[in-house]
C-alpha cells in the first residue's frame, strides 16, 4: 500500500525523500543519491501511465491514475512503499487522483509560498513575476515532456492554496502535515516525529545512531556538494541546465530576495492559509 510523500513543487519534498530513503533503504543511515530510486515519483515514473498517455488528454489519463496505482500495489504485493507526488488531491471529470483502497497514509510537506517563489524561479528559469503567476494559477498543470510523449508525468497542481487545502482536507486516510521550516530548524526532532507517525502503518524501529547519520548526511550543504561532485539526474527537468537543483536551501529568505509588492501580493492571495500555518 502507498504512503504518499506529497508537496507543492520546491517545498522540500526531495529533501524529505532523501531522509526517508536513507533511513529505510540503507544499513547505516548515510545518504547517497541512488537511494532516491527507492521512492519514485508518481505519475512521472509510472511505466503504465507513460505507455498509455501518448496522444491522450488529461481526462483520459486521469481515468488511469487509480489503475496505475493498483498495478503498483499488486507489484509490491502486501508491502508498504513510498511514492512521491506533486499532485493535488483532485477529481478530473469523475476520476480521483487516488483512493483509500490504494493509499495507506500520506505525509504532506508545506512551505512558506514567499520562499517557494524564488525556488520556482531558479528551477523553471522564470522571472519572479512568472513564478507568481504559476503559484497563483488554479488551473496549473505541469509535465515532463519528451520528444515521444509530451504528457509524461502530467500532474495537476492548481495554486498553492488549493494544493495545500486538498491534502489538508482529505479525510479518506491519515495525512500528516509538516512544515518545511520545522524540518529545517529541527531536522532530528521532525524525523523522529515522522517515524513515530509511520509506526501506525509499517514496522519502524527507532535507531538513534541511524537517525543522527541521516540528519548529518542530508544536510543541505552536503546535498549541494553531492550534486556538484556527482551530478543529480533529477535536475534534468530544469529548464536551465547551468543552474543547480540544490540552490539556496536555508539561505532562501524571502525577506532578502522578494520585493515588498510581491510579498504583499502573496500574503493577500493566500491570507487564510498563511495565517493558519503562522507564516503571517
Amino acid at each position: 500500500m502507498i504512503i504518499w510523500i506529497a508537496s507543492y513543487p520546491k517545498s522540500g519534498n526531495t529533501w524529505l525523500r532523501a531522509m526517508l530513503s536513507a533511513y529505510f533503504y540503507s544499513n547505516n543511515g548515510n545518504f547517497s543519491f541512488d537511494l532516491l530510486d527507492n521512492i519514485k515519483e508518481f505519475p512521472k515514473h509510472s511505466e503504465y501511465l507513460n505507455k498509455i498517455s501518448v496522444g491522450k488528454n488529461l481526462a483520459e489519463i486521469a481515468k488511469e491514475w487509480i489503475p496505475a496505482q493498483a498495478e503498483l500495489n499488486l507489484k509490491y504485493s502486501d508491502s508498504t512503499f513510498f511514492l512521491k507526488t506533486h499532485s493535488a488531491i483532485c477529481n478530473i471529470e469523475g476520476s480521483n487522483f487516488t483512493n483509500k483502497k490504494n493509499t495507506l497514509a500520506a505525509i504532506y510537506i508545506v512551505r512558506d509560498p514567499r520562499n517557494i517563489i524564488t525556488s520556482l524561479s531558479n528551477h523553471f528559469n522564470l522571472s519572479i513575476e512568472k513564478s507568481l503567476e504559476l503559484i497563483s494559477d488554479k488551473n496549473k498543470i505541469i509535465s515532463n515532456p519528451t520528444n515521444e510523449n509530451k504528457n509524461i508525468g502530467l500532474t495537476v497542481l492548481s495554486n498553492w492554496q488549493t494544493h495545500y487545502q486538498s491534502w489538508r482536507d482529505w479525510k479518506s486516510v491519515k495525512v500528516k502535515i509538516i512544515k518545511y521550516e520545522d524540518l529545517l530548524y529541527s531536522p532530528k526532532d521532525m524525523l523522529i516525529n515522522i517515524l513515530n507517525f509511520l509506526k501506525e502503518f509499517m514496522k519502524v524501529k527507532i535507531n538513534e545512531n541511524k537517525i543522527n547519520n541521516v540528519v548529518k548526511s542530508t544536510e543541505f550543504e552536503k546535498l549541494k556538494l553531492y550534486e556538484k561532485k556527482y551530478g543529480f539526474k533529477e535536475s534534468i527537468a530544469m529548464t536551465d541546465q547551468s543552474k543547480k537543483f540544490f540552490n539556496l536551501g536555508p539561505n532562501n529568505n524571502w525577506k532578502k530576495l522578494l520585493d515588498k509588492e510581491t510579498s504583499e501580493t502573496i500574503c493577500k492571495y493566500f491570507k487564510n492559509e498563511m495565517k493558519e500555518l503562522r507564516y503571517i
